[in-house]
C-alpha cells in the first residue's frame, strides 16, 4: 500500500498504532546508545497518555513541548494524538519573553520540558509561569534528578510509569479537521503566529514528501536537526513513522558527530537545511568516514546553490533532493525527483507533491502564464486551517480559491517544475531559521542611542544568510556593535542576534521616504566584500 493511502482518514496516534501492531520489534528511534522499537514508543504513549487523562488533560487540550531532539518528543508527540489534544512544539532557544507569548497565546495546559539545558533552567523559568499564566496548569520535566515536586509538577518517567497497563480515553478524531499541531512562526511583520495544522495536513505530507524519495522500513534517517520544526515532526518523525523506517536522533546538531552517527548506524536518508550539509563538507574528519550507506537526502528549510547541491551530491549524499517547504503547507510542497533532469535538480525546487496545485499570481491577484515571475500560491492537503486565533491574518494569507499566498517569488516553467528566485516577504533565513526583521528593529528601537535601524540579511556561505543591523544612531550619541548585539541577547533568540553591525549617517529612501532595503544591503555586502582579503 503506499503511504499516501496509508495516511488516509487516520490519525496521527492510528499510524503509530498501525505500525507498531503490524511491526511491535522494529526499531523506530535510535539515540545515542538506545533502541526504541514501535511497540516501546507506542506503549510509553499509552502510559503518558492515561497520566495525562488522569490529570484531567483531554481532546482538544494544548500540550507544549519545550524539548530538545529527544525520544520523549516523540512519545509525547503520541501521548498527545491518543488524547485528541494539540501539541504546541517550541524551540528551546527561545527567550523567556518569547515563550511566555506563546503559551499564553496557545493557551497551553501542560508543558513538558527539560528541567535543565544548555545551561538554563527550565524548571525554574516554568515554575514562574504557573503562576503568571492562568491556562498553565501542570509542568511536566525530562530530567535525571529525583525532585520533589508540587501537585502541578511532575517528572516524565514518572508519569509513563504510572500510567503502565492503562489505557487512555479514546476520543472521535476527524482527522480532516481537527488541529494536532499549532507551529509558530513569524508574520510579515515579525509578531509569532501559530500555524494549526490538521492530523491530515501533516501526514498527508509527510507521506508524499517520503514517497517521492522512496522511502522503505530498511531506512535508516538522519538529519532531523529540530523535532520541533514542521519538517522534523512531519517527514521527519510521521514521515518515518508512516514508512516504518528508524530515526537517528541526535540531541544537538555537531558535523564531525554527526558523520560519526551516519557511519554507525548505517545512514540511507539525510535531510538538512543546507548549513548542515555544508558544515558536514567542512569537517575534517568527513574523508575518513565511510558514509557509502547514504543513498538519499532532501535539502529543505533556506535556498541553496547550485554549486553546493552539486557538491553535496558529489561528495556526500547522492540523489540529493531539493524541496520547498513551509510551515504554513505543513512542509513539503514541492520536490525534484531522481528521475528528474540534471538541470531541474541542480536550478529548481522540482514539481509540486501530487494533489497540490502551485500558481503563480500578479500584483492583482490574476493567474500568470507559465514562464512569468510573480509570488507562488498553494492549494492542497497540507495548507493550513488558519492562523490560531487570528482570522483577520488567516483571510489576508488565503485567496477566494482556497489558495495560501506564500509571499515567495518564483514561476513554473513549461515542464511543470517550479523556480524560487526571491522572497517579497523580507525573510532572512539564518541556518535554517527564520529572521523576521521587525523582530530585530523592534528591540534595537527600544535602544536609547539608536535613532532609526534596519535589518537585512547578506549572504553567507555557511549559513546561507547572516543578520546584519544597519542604524543610525542618535546625534552626539557613542555606542559600539557589541553593545548592540548584547542589548539583543536579553529578548531575542540567539540566531536572531545580529552577526553584524553597520552604523551610517543616513539611510538611502525612495521618493515616498521609505528604505530601500535592497540597496542598504548591497551596500553593506559590497563593503564587507572589500574587507575580505
Amino acid at each position: 500500500m503506499a503511504l499516501a493511502e496509508r495516511s488516509n482518514g487516520r490519525s496521527v496516534a492510528e499510524v503509530l498504532e498501525v505500525r507498531a501492531a503490524e511491526d511491535p520489534d522494529r526499531t523506530f528511534l535510535i539515540f545515542g546508545d538506545r533502541r526504541l522499537t514501535y511497540g516501546q514508543v507506542n506503549s510509553r504513549a499509552t502510559a503518558l497518555a492515561a497520566s495525562l487523562a488522569g490529570l484531567g488533560i483531554e481532546r482538544g487540550d494544548r500540550i507544549a513541548l519545550d524539548l530538545p531532539n529527544w525520544p520523549q518528543f516523540v512519545v509525547s508527540v503520541f501521548a498527545a494524538a491518543k488524547l485528541g489534544a494539540v501539541i504546541v512544539p517550541l524551540n528551546p532557544r527561545y527567550t523567556m519573553p518569547e515563550l511566555q507569548y506563546m503559551l499564553r497565546h496557545s493557551e497551553a495546559a501542560v508543558v513538558i520540558s527539560a528541567e535543565s539545558f544548555n545551561g538554563i533552567d527550565y524548571l525554574q523559568l516554568f515554575e514562574g509561569f504557573l503562576t503568571s499564566l492562568p491556562d498553565l496548569q501542570y509542568l511536566v520535566t525530562v530530567g535525571e534528578e529525583d525532585l520533589w515536586y508540587d501537585d502541578r509538577i511532575y517528572q516524565f518517567e514518572d508519569l509513563v510509569s504510572a500510567g503502565e497497563g492503562r489505557e487512555p480515553p479514546k476520543p472521535e478524531i476527524d482527522p480532516a479537521q481537527d488541529v494536532f499541531a499549532i507551529l509558530y512562526t513569524s508574520g510579515t511583520m515579525g509578531k509569532p503566529k501559530g500555524v494549526a495544522l490538521t492530523h491530515e495536513n501533516l501526514l498527508s505530507t509527510a507521506a508524499r514528501t517520503v514517497e517521492a524519495i522512496g522511502l522503505t522500513p530498511d531506512d535508516v534517517v538522519f538529519g532531523v536537526t529540530t523535532v520541533f520544526h514542521v519538517f522534523g515532526l512531519g517527514p521527519g518523525v510521521l514521515g518515518t513513522a508512516l514508512a516504518g523506517a528508524s530515526l537517528i536522533l541526535q540531541e544537538q546538531f555537531h558535523p564531525g558527530e554527526a558523520l560519526e552517527l551516519i557511519e554507525r548506524h548505517r545512514a540511507t536518508v539525510h535531510y538538512g537545511v543546507p548549513t548542515v550539509f555544508i558544515t558536514e563538507l567542512r569537517d575534517p574528519d568527513r574523508e575518513r568516514r565511510d558514509l557509502s550507506s547514504l543513498r538519499v537526502g532532501i535539502v529543505a528549510g533556506a535556498p541553496v546553490s547550485d554549486e553546493v547541491a552539486r557538491r553535496i551530491r558529489a561528495e556526500l549524499c547522492p540523489n540529493l533532493q531539493i524541496a520547498y517547504s513551509l510551515t504554513e503547507t505543513a512542509s513539503s510542497v514541492s520536490i525534484t525527483r531522481p528521475e528528474d533532469p540534471e538541470e531541474a535538480q541542480v536550478f529548481t525546487v522540482g514539481r509540486p507533491l501530487p494533489g497540490v496545485d502551485v500558481r503563480v499570481l500578479d500584483l492583482d491577484g490574476s493567474v500568470l502564464p507559465e514562464e512569468s515571475l510573480g509570488e507562488i500560491a498553494v492549494r492542497g492537503p497540507g495548507v493550513m486551517k488558519g492562523y490560531y486565533r487570528q482570522p483577520g491574518e488567516t483571510a489576508q494569507a488565503m485567496n477566494e480559491e482556497g489558495f495560501f499566498l506564500t509571499g515567495d517569488l518564483g514561476m513554473v516553467d513549461e515542464e511543470g517544475f517550479l523556480h524560487i528566485v526571491g522572497r517579497r516577504k523580507e525573510l532572512i533565513i539564518r541556518g535554517g531559521f527564520n529572521v523576521y526583521p521587525r523582530e530585530v528593529e523592534d528591540r534595537l528601537h527600544a535602544h536609547p542611542a539608536v535613532l532609526d535601524v534596519v535589518a537585512v540579511g547578506l549572504p553567507h556561505e555557511v549559513l546561507g544568510e547572516v543578520v546584519c543591523a544597519c542604524i543610525v544612531p542618535v546625534e552626539g550619541a557613542i555606542v559600539t556593535g557589541e553593545e548592540i548585539k548584547e542589548w539583543c541577547r536579553g529578548a531575542l533568540a540567539d540566531y536572531k542576534v545580529p552577526d553584524l553591525v553597520r552604523f551610517f549617517d543616513a539611510f538611502p529612501l525612495t521618493g515616498s521616504g521609505k528604505v530601500r532595503r535592497v540597496e542598504l544591503a548591497r551596500m553593506v555586502s559590497a563593503e564587507e566584500s572589500s574587507r575580505r582579503p
